[in-house]
This record gives structure tokens, C-alpha cells and sequence, in this order.
């Protein structure tokens, strides 16, 4: 890497008044150096070259603007900078100010700045708090994100990922839930959303997060919300269900068209059974998932899947829907206190489950790869 005199150097290129060549030049190598772990980690104790970044972020090059937030984007990919980018440098402030602008050309590269600082909750915090600051707040985060086409050169897609890491924070979940607000019934729709996988993903995520919070779960599965259909809409097929299973569903849900797809990511598909999962941890809960016929959407979907750790998801979930309810005292499965040798074995099961599953997605990986090459193999033509 660099020694202090050539940083020294470099560092006085990158500047707003420096000549286009040289600072183009001076962005293109710093750009270089964030694509190692070893050059991000170099620029961890070099504050000075990430604020200067961010300065030139206002240039009038269009290439040394994308170059500066490919390099911020870089850096905010490992959780090692995170502090460095949030106290030393104190980005958020700008970002949060430009991604407001509905013109502004790099609001995607800032969401999904934003996106990757808000992943650990300590860093969390201080993107909620900026956020709170600035006088932007979440409630303006979510009219962005459900105002199609409020950027037109920018589908901020990565605003979806971002709602979904805030929700880690108990204040952001409250907002989301607040019943006054309506919020969650603006998230729901876009659990299909088909342009982007990752709006998607976010939305979902934000929604596994939010029923955490139990005390909401009535709600949540009330008329008012009515979140059910919503989750398991996306893992319902073309099966052929019998009249009384049909019969038994929400209506959304009622005699699918033969040509119904189930969601495509399978690690989105897993949050919607994780997310129907934590909705049953309370009596309630398990009534309504049972009463309106979740069970037959899930057997046919077991049926489907291929993903081992989406199966274990699944399997999960329909031995609560199968199963007889707890014993009285024990009804909410979120406040049960499980004694501290039966948490060690449990999560010692989990580890060992998730070994074999990835044990058995390694061997399903090498028999098709095994296969196709046999497939691509040609034989070899007459000899002459």
C-alpha cells in the first residue's frame, strides 16, 4: 500500500478544484483499491480519503461521480468500515439529503450504500438516528419507496433491504406497526412484486421482522391487515385442491389458475415460511393459520421444493399446524424460557441439520454438474 507521503499526495488530487485528468486518474486507483479486503481495510484509518470521496460525489464528471460511489459502495460492503464511514466521515447527512432528490442519478448507488451500513444493528442505530436528525424520518423512507417512479432514473429498489434492516430496531418495528399509520398495508403488495427480487426480498424481510412483535399478531391476521394472504399467496401452486380445502381458504387463494407460479428465490420463500412460522407462536395465531386452511397450501409446497433449507423451513412449520396445541402456560412460543442445557442441545440439532443440508445441496450440486458433463460429452465420429 500506499506509505504516508503518497497518500499525502494522492489525498490533494482528490479534490473538487483539481484538474479533471488528475483527479479522474486519482479516483480510478482509489476505485482499484476498494476492490480488495486488503485496500478497504487500508482506508479504514485513512478517514480523510472517504470524505474526500464523498466531496467529489459533487464534481462535474458524471464518470468520477460513479467512480467515487462504486468505491463508497465497496467500502460499505465490509462491516469493518462501517463506523469509520458513519463517525469518522460522517457520510449520512449528505446521502440522506441527496437520495431525497427525485433527479438525482446515483439515489441507487446511495440506497444501496444505506442498505449495507444499516445490516449490523450497531450501525443500524446510527442510520435510524441520522435518519430521526435529519428531519427526513422513516415515514418519508416508506412514501419514497411506495411512490412508483419518484426517482425516474432510479428504481431504488435497495430502499426495500434498508426498510428491512431497520426493522432489527424495536422503534423502527413500532413505526412500521403503528395501526394509525397503515403502513404494513402499503409493504404488502409488493410481496409479489415482479420486477425486482430485491424489493421483494426487502419487503418480506421487513414483514419477518415485524412478527417478532407478537402483541401485533391478531392485527396482523385480522380483517384490518389480513397479512395471510399475502405471505401465502407467493408459495401457492397450480395444485389441484379439493372443493372443501378450497372452500376453506382466503379468496385470493381459491381455485389458482393452472398457470400459478410460486415465488422463484428460495431464500425469499423461506422468509415467508419463517415469517408464518413466528405468526403461529401464539394461540391465536396457530386458530387463524389452521381455521383458514394453511396446512393443504404448505403440503402441496413441500411437495414442490428442492431447497433443503427451505424444506426444514417448511417441515417446521406444518408440525405446528399438524400438531396438538401446547400445554396450558406455555401457549405463547415466544416467552417459553427453555432451560439452558435444552438451548444447547437445540442449537447443537441446528448446527447439525444445516451441515447435512449443506452436505446434501453439495451432492446434489456435483451429481448434476456429473451429468451434464456426461450430457455435453460427445462421441467420438468413425475412424477412418
Amino acid at each position: 500500500m500506499l506509505n504516508d507521503g503518497e497518500a499525502k499526495e494522492l489525498l490533494s488530487f482528490l479534490t473538487l478544484e483539481m484538474r479533471p485528468d488528475v483527479k479522474g486518474q486519482a479516483t480510478e486507483y482509489i476505485l482499484g483499491i476498494t476492490g480488495t479486503k486488503e485496500g478497504c481495510r487500508y482506508l479504514r484509518s485513512k478517514p480523510d480519503f472517504i470524505t474526500a470521496l464523498l466531496t467529489l460525489t459533487k464534481d462535474r464528471s458524471v464518470a468520477i461521480v460513479k467512480d467515487c460511489y462504486h468505491a463508497l459502495v465497496n467500502l460499505s460492503a465490509d462491516e469493518t468500515l462501517h463506523q469509520t464511514l458513519v463517525k469518522d466521515a460522517n457520510i449520512l447527512p449528505s446521502l440522506f439529503h441527496d437520495l431525497l432528490d427525485p433527479s438525482y442519478d446515483f439515489a441507487d448507488r446511495i440506497s444501496t450504500i444505506l442498505s449495507n451500513l444499516s445490516r449490523h444493528e450497531k450501525t443500524c442505530k446510527e442510520v435510524f438516528r441520522v435518519l430521526q436528525e435529519e428531519e427526513i424520518g422513516l415515514a418519508k423512507i416508506v412514501e419514497i419507496f411506495c411512490t412508483e417512479g419518484y426517482n425516474k432514473k432510479a428504481p431504488l429498489h435497495y430502499l426495500g433491504p434498508l426498510l428491512s434492516n431497520l426493522t432489527q430496531l424495536p422503534e423502527a418495528r413500532n413505526f412500521i406497526l403503528d395501526k394509525e399509520r397503515c403502513v404494513v398495508q402499503r409493504l404488502l403488495p409488493y410481496t409479489q412484486y415482479d420486477d425486482s427480487t430485491i424489493r421483494r426480498g426487502g419487503v418480506v424481510g421487513t414483514l419477518r421482522n415485524c412478527c417478532f412483535d407478537y402483541a401485533h399478531h391478531e392485527w396482523l391476521l385480522s380483517d384490518a391487515v389480513d397479512i395471510l394472504p399475502f405471505l401465502l399467496l407467493p408459495l401457492a401452486g397450480p395444485e389441484e385442491l379439493t372443493e372443501e380445502e378450497n372452500e376453506g381458504l382466503p379468496v385470493d387463494l381459491q381455485y389458482l389458475p393452472e398457470d400459478k407460479k410460486r415465488e422463484e428465490d428460495p431464500d425469499i420463500r423461506k422468509m415467508l415460511i419463517e415469517t408464518l412460522h413466528l405468526l403461529t407462536a401464539t394461540k391465536v395465531g396457530r386458530q387463524i393459520l389452521k381455521d383458514k386452511n394453511t396446512y393443504p397450501i404448505m403440503r402441496e409446497f413441500h411437495r414442490w421444493e428442492t431447497e433443503p433449507h427451505v424444506l426444514a423451513a417448511c417441515e417446521k412449520l406444518v408440525q405446528v399446524l399438524i400438531g396438538d396445541e401446547p400445554e396450558p402456560g406455555m401457549e405463547n412460543l415466544l416467552q417459553v424460557d427453555i432451560p439452558e442445557d435444552v438451548e444447547i442441545k437445540l442449537k447443537d440439532m441446528d448446527a447439525k441439520e444445516q451441515e447435512q443440508m449443506e452436505r446434501e445441496k453439495e451432492e446434489l450440486e456435483k451429481s448434476e454438474l456429473e451429468r451434464n458433463e456426461s450430457e455435453n460429452m460427445q462421441p467420438d465420429g468413425p475412424s477412418r
